[in-house]
């Protein structure tokens, strides 16, 4: 086992403390058997002391803590650290970089604790733009926040990439941004950081705020399956569809219910739905016919409007000549349909 992973090494440390103030740092960071992290307010009524002077307390502490020979004497376990935190990009996110660490769920506490006590280890606390994360490198740290912003700026709210696609979006924002390109393992970590880009379940990009990325509903499930298959499909074999790629129930009458409710899709057939996206427009029959009347500008034979319609709708031609005879539509001398 790794020399940074035992506990010894956080007992080592505290140690070297008074013990009240070992004790407050115990209780702030979980170093005990039940690992329950207190707060600064329950700490302070233990001892009769205000939230700010347990805060006082902790910080004092942390600063003995670098300065003892105790540290010095753990120097190669805090070099070990620091090589991790560098081999897993320089900057990560704090629940990734915890993840990643190859120690155990009860020994979290301990590497947190090692990293605040750590000279190398900057820590930036969460805002509305990136999580919580650790950097060793400022000047490295300055380039990914820059670039991550720089992608976030270049995307298209309704567009979804290709990861490979976007690996080679950011590589040009990094290098924009003074850095260098990284190996995929890397960015992915680096874009972790970010609360403004994500990833859907298909593994796409995008803006962490479309629909298509944070996949909550029912509909949103149909646009990526839709999206994936690339033409239209029956609302039954959406629903199964959505079972088999993200393992979530789907009841084909639900289903259905969901898709006539969202303008992203068009009815094309009996129970066949498209993504307007694709071109196709919405309405009955007769408002298809009345489109490609509208966009021909000039009367159309009988069968170049089943022609035209049948590219929209999945409908048999008898459908098509029965909505013609619908009074919004008028046989001329020719033979040629117009608008009335």
């Amino acid at each position: 086992m790794s020399g940074f992973l035992s506990k010894q090494v956080t007992k080592n440390l505290l140690a070297a403390l008074p013990e009240r103030v070992q004790k407050i740092l115990t209780g702030r960071y979980g170093l005990d058997k039940n690992g329950e992290r207190r707060t600064l307010e329950a700490i302070g009524k233990e001892y009769n002391i205000t939230r700010e002077r347990v805060r006082q307390i902790e910080s004092h502490g942390l600063s003995l803590l670098r300065s003892s020979d105790a540290y010095k004497a753990h120097k190669k376990e805090f070099d070990e650290l620091e090589k991790m935190v560098r081999d897993l990009g320089g900057i990560v996110a704090e629940q990734t970089l915890l993840e990643e660490l190859p120690i155990n769920r009860a020994d979290k506490n301990h590497a947190y604790f090692l990293l605040v006590v750590g000279e190398p280890f900057n820590y930036s606390k969460e805002d509305d733009q990136f999580e919580k994360r650790w950097h060793i490198d400022p000047a490295l740290a300055g380039q990914v926040h820059t670039a991550l912003e720089a992608l976030h700026g270049a995307i298209d709210p309704e567009n979804l990439i290709p990861e490979d696609e976007f690996m080679e979006h950011f590589n040009t924002c990094l290098v924009g941004a003074g850095g260098k390109k990284q190996p995929k393992d890397v960015m992915k970590r680096w874009l972790s950081i970010s609360k403004l880009v994500g990833r859907n379940p298909l593994g796409e990009w995008g803006r962490a705020d479309s629909p298509h990325v944070r996949v909550k509903s029912m509909r949103d499930l149909a646009y990526l399956t839709l999206k994936r298959h690339g033409s239209p499909m029956h609302f039954t074999e959406v629903a199964k569809a959505i079972r088999e790629l993200f393992k979530r129930d789907a009841h084909p009458a639900t289903c259905h219910n969901e898709l006539i409710k969202d303008n992203r899709f068009v009815l094309v057939g009996r129970g066949l739905y498209a993504l307007k996206e694709w071109g196709y427009n919405p309405g009955v029959v007769k408002d298809v016919i009345t489109t490609v009347l509208e966009a021909a500008g000039e009367p159309l034979a009988r069968e170049d409007i089943i022609e035209r319609v049948k590219r929209e709708r999945y409908v048999k031609d008898a459908t098509i000549i029965v909505n013609l005879q619908d009074g919004s539509f008028r046989r001329i001398s020719d033979g040629k349909y117009t608008l009335k």
